[in-house]
């Protein structure tokens, strides 16, 4: 293969957000952190920058697949590829890729869209009752919606601090590296 056939940016993009990926594992040993993880910060950054947005989402959701394995076998002690959040999680992260994928330029809205989204996507869909396991908890109503809404807001808060946090080094550091590396740049700029 040549060195005109690889991406170097593409590559920089991988390894950024299988770097991120990586610090959710910290959270296994520090509850008190449960949440503060870049999940959503990586879903929408790679909306942002992979050009072809078919590799945003197979980069995020093979990211989270691979990682919620691993989550999920320090938990349970055994290996499983599926479980009842699989396929909400990757509805979740879909979305928030898909909002990512249309931000054309980075200024105080796109921000607050890029705070913002991941964690609301996250809180209304997986806090639903009946997809989050909880309706041995909370009725299948919408006051039992509320409540498990009301229940999670912890950790969303921390999902909101860790998508902060992460998405401005995240997105950050990728500007700021894109504007001493022109190999990172695209004809496609977002423009700050």
């Amino acid at each position: 293969m040549s060195l005109n056939k690889i991406n170097t940016r593409n590559i920089v993009l991988v390894l950024v957000i299988l770097a991120m990926a990586a610090i959710r594992l910290f959270t296994l040993k520090y509850q008190v952190w449960s949440n503060f993880t870049p999940v959503g910060a990586i879903a929408i950054f790679g909306g942002v920058y992979f050009n072809d947005k078919w590799k945003a989402y197979l980069i995020v959701l093979l990211t989270f697949f691979v990682s919620d394995v691993i989550i999920n076998h320090s938990y349970t002690s055994q290996w499983s590829l599926w479980s009842s959040y699989t396929f909400w999680n990757c509805v979740c992260f879909s979305i928030i890729v898909f909002v990512g994928s249309q931000i054309k330029k980075l200024n105080f809205v796109s921000g607050l869209v890029i705070l913002l989204v991941p964690v609301t996507t996250h809180w209304l869909i997986m806090d639903l009752p009946w997809i989050n396991g909880a309706s041995s908890l909370y009725p299948n109503s919408l006051l039992g919606y509320w409540e498990a809404l009301v229940a999670a807001i912890p950790f969303e808060r921390n999902m909101l601090l860790g998508d902060a946090v992460f998405g401005l080094v995240l997105f950050g550091g990728f500007e700021l590296a894109k504007s001493k590396f022109t190999v990172l740049r695209t004809n496609r700029t977002i423009a700050l």
